[in-house]
């Protein structure tokens, strides 16, 4: 007697570390009920992915082997609908499921449809309304929203976002599964340092001692967005140097993104005072997921143009001050937990240094005391319901 076939997978498309980290409570919660779920890795980040593969126990079945030969987006776009094709010709998924709005997200999307699969969006229908920030995030995310049948909405904004687009069929609000990822991605943090187990990297060493020792208020900073190239992140960069100065009790760490366009900005500004501070500038490499849930959870406060920390942040009630002129995560603002500074540097000095100077910190702890707009840790769980019901799983 043949076996029976194996069952069609739900299968999520993924590539950066922002998409892995948010769909990875996904596929927990799939693989705990017993569906059959597959991981493809779309291959952007791939040297960032090991270790979070690994913090997260996922070993993604399919891979998608990228060989660049320049910088564009549309050598990068055909290069994964070619490669994306080909896994789901062999694979013949029940179900792609994609994430946000990288180039990965749209290819995956665009290749499901050309075979006739259906798409599940999450984080669907954020929205800035401009189509140049971020770029090309933006188009990006509109595109992939005509393409998919489920439209899985961190909040009912989001959601009347895709309805003002004539998009009002399979959406539904869910809340973000970066809270659920922050959440159970804490715990797992502090039961591992509890035990001993090393998780952060030495880099940190020298700002662990000092936070301990001194006392310090630690800030958290990243940017890496392509708008905020040249002249942004170096006025960042200064903001930064400005606000160390000012408030010698104030301990900053910046993972400094790889790309050159960044790097060399950041440490043209601020590599020669490293010593002079003592300790209170950390510059290092990109953190691993579980270092930045530790820095974010001491952090008094985050600046930061990336929108999985404005998510995160909120989770973590770490009060996030937006590096752009615009979000597509107005619900933060709203909410009160979340501040926009753009990227001028007497802006961010002034407002920083106003938090940091109310009596008994009341504003960061207002901002901490926000109810997080983007759901309670359970989005995982009803994505999970409504792909089960509909799949008839």
């Amino acid at each position: 007697m043949n076996p029976s076939p194996s069952p069609a997978p739900i299968l999520i498309s993924v590539g950066t570390r922002p998409e892995i980290i948010k769909m990875a409570p996904l596929h927990a919660e799939l693989r705990r009920r017993g569906l059959p779920v597959a991981w493809v890795h779309t291959g952007q980040h791939r040297e960032m992915a090991q270790p979070l593969y690994e913090f997260f126990g996922i070993e993604p079945e399919h891979e998608v082997t990228l060989e660049r030969r320049s910088g564009e987006l549309s050598h990068l776009n055909a290069l994964l609908l070619e490669g994306l094709a080909a896994v789901f010709e062999r694979t013949r998924p029940a179900a792609v499921l994609v994430h946000g709005d990288t180039t990965s997200t749209l290819a995956s999307a665009q290749a499901a449809f050309y075979q006739g699969v259906p798409v599940g969006h999450v984080e669907a229908g954020l929205r800035t309304f401009n189509h140049r920030e971020p770029f090309p995030e933006e188009m990006n995310r509109e595109l992939t929203a005509r393409l998919s049948r489920w439209h899985f909405s961190p909040t009912s904004r989001a959601a009347g976002n895709l309805e003002r687009e004539g998009i009002r069929a399979g959406v539904h609000v869910v809340g973000n599964t970066a809270v659920d990822a922050a959440l159970q991605g804490t715990a797992r943090v502090d039961a591992l340092l509890a035990e001993g187990t090393p998780v952060l990297p030495a880099a940190l060493d020298p700002l662990r001692q000092g936070l301990e020792l001194a006392k310090w208020r630690l800030i958290t900073v990243t940017a890496h967005r392509r708008e905020n190239w040249g002249e942004g992140i170096a006025s960042i960069a200064q903001a930064v140097a400005q606000l160390l100065e000012a408030h010698p009790d104030v301990a900053v760490v910046w993972p400094v993104h790889g790309n050159p366009a960044v790097r060399d900005a950041v440490h043209a500004e601020l590599a020669a005072k490293v010593p002079a501070l003592e300790g209170r500038l950390t510059l290092c490499e990109p953190l691993d997921y579980p270092a930045l849930l530790w820095c974010l959870h001491r952090s008094v406060l985050a600046l930061t143009d990336s929108g999985g920390i404005q998510e995160e942040g909120a989770a973590l009630s770490c009060p996030v001050l937006v590096l752009r002129n615009t979000t597509e995560r107005p619900e933060l603002i709203d909410a009160g937990a979340g501040l926009i500074v753009g990227t001028d540097r007497e802006r961010i000095v002034s407002t920083v240094s106003g938090l940091l100077a109310e009596p008994d910190g009341a504003g960061l702890q207002r901002m901490r005391d926000a109810t997080n707009p983007f759901g309670d840790g359970t989005t995982s769980r009803q994505i999970a319901d409504v792909l089960q019901r509909d799949l008839g799983l």
